[in-house]
């Protein structure tokens, strides 16, 4: 099948893949646009998670003030090279993932940050709020570690629903980024100033 250069020009606009990949994408899938995106996301997300080892040293620092100026924040967005951090794609990126920490207020990037009293303290309480409910010890301590599961996704941002598109989670963001660049992207640190906090 005769691909048009116009059609993967408009896939790659859509996708920000590469011209080649554009094009196989459209040959794998007849030419329709809607499944080659999928392919291609399919096919990148595969490839992100082989970049994840790959050192990141550039990036971006974003400040957010929200309108009001009574909370603010600071996060740092790394990426392998100053080329995707220049691009449009990865400071819109940032700003979103401002705007994320703005709103759900998470305590750690990722759950490894999470110190292990913390976990302890929070197994222990999860343990006490159901001691009256004369259940086997393993079943309270399944229901336990859903509980700290869910704790998980409210204080650490890469588990937090996306708050624009809550099917999505910011991990699951962040890999369409590594996909859509074609470099491995991590979010590095933030901090999050409300007044009088």
């Amino acid at each position: 099948m005769e691909i048009s250069a116009n059609i993967v020009k408009e896939l790659r606009e859509k996708t920000g893949a590469g011209m080649m990949d554009c094009k196989k994408a459209l040959q794998e899938n007849g030419g329709d646009m809607e499944k080659a995106a999928e392919w291609l996301r399919i096919k990148g997300i595969s490839k992100a998670e082989k970049r994840a080892g790959r050192e990141t040293k550039e990036g971006l620092i974003y400040a957010y003030i929200h309108p009001g100026s009574r909370l603010g924040v600071l996060v740092e967005v790394n990426c392998e090279t100053d080329f995707v951090a220049k691009t449009d794609g990865f400071a819109e990126f940032t700003k979103n993932i401002a705007m994320q920490i703005a709103a759900s207020n998470p305590l750690y990037v990722k759950r490894e940050e999470v110190p292990a009293e913390m976990i302890n303290k929070e197994m222990e309480i999860y343990r006490e709020q159901m001691a009256d409910q004369k259940k086997p010890a393993q079943v309270v301590d399944k229901i336990a570690q859903g509980k700290l599961e869910k704790y998980y996704q409210e204080t650490c941002l890469l588990e937090q629903p996306y708050i624009r598109d809550t099917n999505k989670t910011i991990q699951s963001l962040l890999t369409e980024l590594i996909a859509t660049t074609g470099e491995n992207c991590s979010i590095r640190r933030f901090v999050r100033f409300q007044l009088g906090n």
